[in-house]
């Protein structure tokens, strides 16, 4: 079957229901105990990149905090908690909306009650929709994607710092949607420009606490996100048109996530990263 042929009809979507399935490094990815015994939360940690990230993570010797949706996603959740736990270390689940603020909070404080501390802070989770025309945007949706997309990093962040350390970090997955964005995608796009800007900000502010911000840019990458959201004509050709000819998957970002999060890279910071297939993003 080809990416086309298969239904989700209502975002975040689900892994088992992708075909062809996503490859988030399960088999591949070799860790080398780069972020042993830190603590990371990963938003949206579920599924696509962020099970990528955590697998990674985990691999590398840290603990993983992963936040998803709802119960729409717990089989999702507790498969990417199964590699964590078979890599060694411990994997809290913890479901609810991002959008709402004591939900941001709460997130923080269970963490902080479970491990202690933050060293890691991945601000991943996303929504989007695709749509025609602006008056086709509802006004609720708008604002529940920003609310999402971008206030929920400000309030993860805002009630983590406190609790991490010098050397510590916060990763934000923004998109080549900050740079070249897709009319279809508008308020998705608008809150990803957003989320660069944030990026850049907050580590003026964060970097004489010793705590470094960067992001990530990825261009198309096959997650639940694209068939549960895109036209069937979309998905079919998704990729397609990068300079490499095709989506990536999500263990191609691992490496990145891995490298801002860990010693290696302790004088990146304030950067934009993209990996986009060879979409330059200037």
């Amino acid at each position: 079957m080809s990416q086309s042929d298969q239904e989700q009809t209502a975002p975040p979507g689900t892994e088992a229901e992708m075909t062809p399935e996503a490859d988030h490094g399960e088999t591949s990815y070799r860790g080398c105990d780069r972020l042993t015994g830190r603590v990371a939360v990963i938003t949206g940690g579920d599924s696509g990149i962020g099970r990528a990230v955590a697998i990674a993570y985990a691999r590398e010797g840290a603990d993983v905090v992963i936040s998803y949706l709802n119960e729409q996603e717990n089989e999702d959740a507790r498969e990417t908690a199964r590699h964590v736990e078979e890599a060694g270390r411990r994997c809290l689940l913890i479901s609810g909306d991002l959008a709402e603020a004591a939900h941001c909070r709460d997130v923080i404080e269970r963490t902080v009650r479970e491990f202690g501390r933050i060293d890691i802070l991945v601000n991943n989770a996303a929504f989007q929709r695709t749509y025609a025309t602006i008056e086709d945007i509802p006004d609720e949706e708008w604002d529940y994607t920003f609310r999402t997309n971008i206030t929920a990093m400000f309030r993860l962040a805002k009630a983590a710092v406190s609790h991490m350390r010098p050397g510590s970090s916060i990763i934000n997955t923004t998109s080549i949607q900050s740079d070249k964005p897709n009319s279809m995608l508008l308020a998705y796009a608008s809150t990803k420009g957003a989320v660069s800007n944030f990026t850049a900000g907050l580590a003026q502010m964060l970097g004489s606490k010793g705590i470094r911000v960067n992001a990530v840019a990825p261009g198309p990458i096959w997650t639940p996100l694209i068939p549960s959201t895109m036209p069937e004509e979309k998905v079919k050709s998704f990729g397609k048109d990068t300079p490499l000819g095709r989506a990536g998957q999500p263990k191609d970002l691992a490496g990145i996530y891995v490298l801002l999060a860990s010693e290696e890279g302790s004088y990146m910071n304030g950067g934009i990263y993209s990996v986009t297939g060879g979409i330059p993003l200037l």
